[in-house]
C-alpha cells in the first residue's frame, strides 16, 4: 500500500477540487438576455430587473406575494374524469397528465384560494402556464364554478388570474363546453352583486378570452402581455397583410378600449386592493394596517383643535 498515493494526495484533491456549482442558481431573461440571480428574481415576482420583463409566475408564488401575509385557504374543486375521450397522440393523455403534474407539483393547471387583501376578503383564482399551457379543459371550468359558488356564499369579490393557450384538445368539445360553463358562472356573481376582477397575463389567448376572461366588471393586463382569440401569426397567413406595432398586446387593446388598466406585476396587489374596496363601497385602505378612524375620532380630532391657543 502506498500511503502517498492512496491517502494524502486524494486528501488533497479533496481541498483544491472545484465545487460543483448549481445549474438552477441564474436565469436568463427572454426579452433582454440578462443574467438573474434566482433569490433576486424571486424578490421581483419574476419581473427582469433590467427591462422590465414579466416571466411565468406559479399561481401559488402570486398568491403567497399578493394575499396579506401570504396566508391563502385552497378551495377544494371537483375532480372530472380522467379521461373521457380516451385520447391518444404521441402519448396517451393520461401520461401527459402525470408529466405535467410532476413537473409543476400541482394537480391541473389552476388554484382557487380564499384569503385577505388589505384586510378585504376575496377568492381568487389563477392559471398555471406552465400546467399544459393552462389549457382549459374541464377541471379549469371545475375550479371556476367552485370560485364563484364560494364568492356567492361568502359573499366576496373574486379575482382571476388568466394565462392560456385555450382549450385543451385532448377533451375536444368537453373543453368547448367550458365557455358557456364558465360564463354562467360568471352571471351568478353579476346577479349576487359581487365584483368581478380579470387580471389578463401573458399569453391569454383561444377560448380563454372568448368567455371568462373578458366578462369582468374591470379587466387589468400585465405589461406586454398577449391577448388574443387567434394569434398574430395566424391573422397574417389568414389577411396576408403586416399587422401594426404591438397588435394584441396590453397596451395596444389598453389604447383601443379593450382593458381598464396595465398594471406592473409589482404593484397588482395595491391595484386590487384599491379597486376591490372601491367596488365593494367601503373605504381606502389606511396605510400601516392600522383600523379606519371612526366619526367619533374625526369629531375628537376637531374638538382639540378648536380648544388649542390661538396664534
Amino acid at each position: 500500500m502506498n500511503w502517498i498515493t492512496n491517502y494524502v494526495r486524494p486528501h488533497i484533491n479533496s481541498i483544491f477540487s472545484r465545487r460543483e456549482t448549481p445549474d438552477n442558481l441564474w436565469t436568463k431573461c427572454d426579452e433582454c438576455g440578462t443574467m438573474l440571480f434566482h433569490r433576486e428574481l424571486s424578490d421581483n415576482l419574476n419581473v427582469c430587473s433590467n427591462c422590465n420583463h414579466h416571466m411565468n409566475i406559479t399561481p401559488r408564488d402570486r398568491f403567497t406575494a399578493l394575499f396579506d401575509g401570504g396566508i391563502f385557504t385552497e378551495v377544494d374543486v371537483p375532480a372530472p374524469v380522467a379521461d373521457p375521450l380516451l385520447f391518444r397522440d404521441q402519448k396517451k393523455y393520461p401520461d401527459r397528465m402525470r408529466a405535467a403534474q410532476k413537473t409543476t407539483q400541482e394537480t391541473e393547471a389552476m388554484l382557487v384560494a380564499a384569503g385577505e387583501i388589505g384586510r378585504t376578503p376575496i377568492i381568487a383564482a389563477a392559471q398555471d402556464f406552465s400546467f399544459m399551457a393552462g389549457s382549459m379543459g374541464m377541471y379549469v371550468g371545475n375550479a371556476i364554478i367552485a370560485a364563484a359558488e364560494e364568492a356567492v356564499k361568502f359573499k366576496r369579490p373574486l379575482v382571476l388570474f388568466s394565462a392560456a393557450g385555450g382549450a385543451r384538445m385532448q377533451e375536444g368539445i368537453l373543453s368547448l363546453m367550458q365557455m358557456p360553463r364558465t360564463t354562467v358562472a360568471v352571471q351568478m356573481l353579476k346577479e349576487a352583486g359581487l365584483p368581478y376582477i380579470v387580471v389578463l397575463t401573458h399569453p391569454t389567448t383561444g377560448g380563454v378570452t372568448a368567455s371568462y376572461a373578458m366578462l369582468g366588471d374591470v379587466h387589468i393586463a400585465e405589461p406586454n402581455a398577449l391577448i388574443c382569440f387567434a394569434g398574430p401569426r395566424v391573422i397574417e397567413q389568414t389577411i396576408r397583410e403586416k399587422l401594426p406595432e404591438g397588435f394584441q398586446r396590453a397596451e395596444y387593446l389598453l389604447d383601443h378600449g379593450m382593458l381598464d388598466r396595465v398594471t406592473s406585476r409589482l404593484k397588482m396587489r395595491e391595484e386590487l386592493i384599491t379597486i376591490t374596496r372601491m367596488l365593494l363601497d367601503l373605504p381606502p385602505v389606511v396605510s400601516g394596517d392600522l383600523p379606519a378612524p371612526t366619526e367619533s375620532d374625526a369629531e375628537a380630532d376637531t374638538t382639540e383643535d378648536d380648544d388649542a391657543p390661538k396664534p
